[in-house]
């Protein structure tokens, strides 16, 4: 039996199983559980993968009215190698009760077939080697945000600098990453939105430019935004998957040339989704890349489906053929949670960033390499570094 996982992502840190016979089949006859339990040690940067298998069980009939006692066995770690070393087992034992003083060395026995430990790396390890973020956003473009010319709009540019949601989200979340990506050039669209052609595009380049998207830095992107608002005429509905599946397009190709790039989406919205089962098949399909996606949510709208999106609740994204997403990359933040609050909108956006990076990575089994050359430090003030 191998597992991997499943064990620390559980609340209780325990995993309990059904033992299976050889052939992988339990049938009729109780061959009991084991149950394994994880406890943190802060100072260890090791993950062990441990193959179990038993030998000799009693078997239990399910429907005999003789009493079925528990056996039980407790190993540390390193009596866990040691089994693996020594290839020999260890006997179960069957506690001490009423009828029994004494506990009874039981002929069951567990073995340890297969003990690999690894070394973990840090999302600061992955990063001080030459890894990068690289940022990408996608800017709503729908009517439901109200006319950009009036003050009430979620889109209305304020003449005395007072940034709307849309701005704050690019400049928190941008002014952050932008630290992890070597060349600052973002690819920027807007989805939802009537564009110089007079048709309703879903993802089209915010800087109004037919050949390229990219846009020099954060202060590209605040540009490009502001540029559009004067040229696009909002519209709908809200579809996301295009420009997931734009950005996927991104980050698989660069993991044929290169794994050390990292890419992270923000979408900034503020309406219902008309196209969420196309947008859990488009999460679903970039599970598999280099790529996290973070979404914004502004004004007062429901954001019940951003919250099926982000998948906290330990069930993952499944796609229209059944497919079920290798991970969660999607964390959700409704702006009207963490406005005026004691957390901010980056700090909340940013959370659970380094383990989704991590989560890929070590999948993968991608370590980091040394470099030749020194790679800058992040800023000590930014979210990422704890």
């Amino acid at each position: 039996m191998y597992w991997k996982g499943q064990i620390v992502t559980k609340q209780s840190r325990s995993l309990t199983l059904k033992l299976h016979n050889k052939k992988g089949q339990a049938g009729l006859v109780n061959l009991g559980t084991i149950t394994v339990h994880a406890e943190e040690t802060i100072a260890s940067r090791n993950a062990v993968e441990i193959a179990f298998r038993c030998a000799h069980l009693d078997n239990k009939d399910l429907f005999s009215k003789s009493v079925v006692f528990d056996s039980k066995i407790q190993k540390s770690i390193v009596d866990m190698e040691k089994l693996h070393k020594e290839k020999i087992g260890a006997n179960f034992i069957l506690p001490s009760s009423r009828h029994h003083t004494h506990e009874k060395v039981l002929k069951g026995q567990l073995f340890v077939d297969r003990f690999i430990e690894t070394k973990l790396y840090s999302f600061l390890d992955y990063m001080s080697s030459g890894f990068e973020l690289n940022f990408m956003v996608a800017v709503d473009f729908t009517a439901s945000n109200g006319n950009p010319r009036s003050r009430d709009s979620l889109h209305y540019i304020d003449p005395t600098g007072r940034l709307n949601a849309y701005q704050q989200a690019i400049m928190e979340v941008g002014e952050v990453i932008q630290f992890y990506d070597s060349d600052r050039r973002f690819p920027a669209w807007g989805f939802g939105g009537r564009t110089y052609d007079r048709s309703v595009s879903h993802c089209f380049n915010l800087n109004g430019s037919a050949g390229g998207f990219e846009v020099e830095g954060v202060e590209g992107i605040m540009a490009a935004y502001a540029s559009a608002l004067r040229n696009v005429n909002l519209a709908g509905p809200t579809l996301f998957g295009q420009v997931i599946n734009t950005a996927a397009d991104i980050a698989g190709h660069s993991v044929s040339s290169t794994n050390r790039k990292y890419f992270v989406l923000l979408i900034i919205t503020d309406g219902v989704l008309t196209d969420l089962q196309e947008t859990k098949n488009a999460l679903v399909r970039a599970s598999d890349l280099p790529l996290s996606v973070l979404i914004v949510g502004v004004g007062g709208a429901d954001f019940t489906q951003m919250e099926i999106l982000d998948a906290d609740n330990g069930h993952r994204l499944e796609s229209s053929l059944g497919r079920i997403a290798t991970r969660d990359i999607v964390q959700f933040v409704p702006m009207r949670e963490v406005h005026g609050g004691q957390i901010s909108i980056v700090q909340a956006l940013l959370e659970e960033l380094p383990g989704q990076f991590l989560t890929y990575m070590r999948t993968r089994e991608i370590i980091p390499q040394p470099i030749t050359v020194p790679a800058t430090a992040p800023p000590q003030d930014h979210p990422f570094v704890v």
